[in-house]
C-alpha cells in the first residue's frame, strides 16, 4: 500500500455535509469518501499512473 500523507482541506459547509451524506450512504469514512471520489476522478481523465488504474 502506498504511502499516505496527511494535508489540511478547506471546503464550504455545504460540499462538506453532501461529501458527508454521500459517504454515509456508501458506508465509508469521510476522508475514505473523498479519496474515492478524487481518485475517479483522476482516473477518468487519464491522471492516474497506468499501473494505479486498475
Amino acid at each position: 500500500m502506498p504511502a499516505k500523507k496527511a494535508f489540511a482541506l478547506r471546503m464550504d459547509r455545504k460540499t462538506l455535509d453532501a461529501m458527508q451524506r454521500w459517504a454515509n450512504d456508501d458506508l465509508r469514512s469521510l476522508n475514505a469518501q473523498i479519496e474515492f471520489v478524487l481518485r475517479e476522478a483522476l482516473r477518468k481523465q487519464g491522471r492516474l499512473p497506468k499501473k494505479d488504474q486498475d
